[in-house]
């Protein structure tokens, strides 16, 4: 499995010679990054906020219809926030696995797990969380969820740094600090399984504006 962080939510998830783009975000939403053009077989949205949702820039070649996916996809109904999605609505966590590998991508996650969810993603290989905090959990929040599910990785996103991201939300070192087995890697792609791969994982945003 070959996971690409593209900026802010938005992930590449590829197996097999089959792509999944994750979350999307439009053009402009997303303050220091490039816009998205992505080519893949299939695009996954956890809600409908312009961040998340930009469908129409990824691009679907006509043969995708004909080629079968690799991936199993289990959807976990949630919450964009901590009151049932009085303030942001609902969010949709996406679990892919292709057989050798899942993956759990949390969309915009702004509450608490029922125990069931938690059993649902119990020992989930790869966690691709929000970290950020105000629309979402924060660093702390998404470090509980992280222990309480075990996740072998940790991929943090939808924070900011000092070339993209929002204002209001925190920056990665929030959620670094309070782990063990960090990683920064110069690059946006994780390869897996990956014996070495293990504990909380930096990854740098392809998207980023020059």
């Amino acid at each position: 499995m070959k996971i690409t962080w593209i900026g802010h939510s938005c992930f590449a998830v590829e197996s097999k010679d089959y792509k999944i783009v994750i979350d999307p975000y439009k053009d402009g939403s997303v303050p220091g990054l490039k816009p998205v053009r992505e080519t893949a077989d299939q695009v996954l949205c956890s809600h409908e906020h312009g961040d998340h949702n930009a469908r129409s820039c990824v691009t679907i070649p006509a043969e995708s219809a004909f080629k079968k996916c690799p991936f199993s996809i289990t959807r976990i109904h949630t919450y964009h926030d901590e009151c049932q999605g009085k303030k942001r609505g609902t969010n949709i966590i996406h679990i892919l696995d292709d057989g050798e590998t899942r993956l759990a991508h949390m969309g915009d996650l702004g509450c608490d797990l029922t125990k069931e969810e938690i059993e649902v993603l119990k020992d989930i290989d790869v966690m691709l969380i929000p970290v950020g905090g105000f629309f979402t959990i924060d660093a702390a929040w998404a470090g509980k969820i992280a222990e309480q599910t075990g996740a072998a990785i940790v991929v943090p996103m939808h924070f900011r740094s000092e070339k993209f991201g929002f204002d209001v939300i925190g920056t990665v070192d929030q959620f670094t600090a309070l782990r063990s087995d960090v990683e920064e890697k110069d690059s946006s792609t994780l390869l897996l399984p990956d014996a070495g791969a293990k504990g909380t994982i930096v990854l740098r945003p392809s998207n980023e504006a020059d």
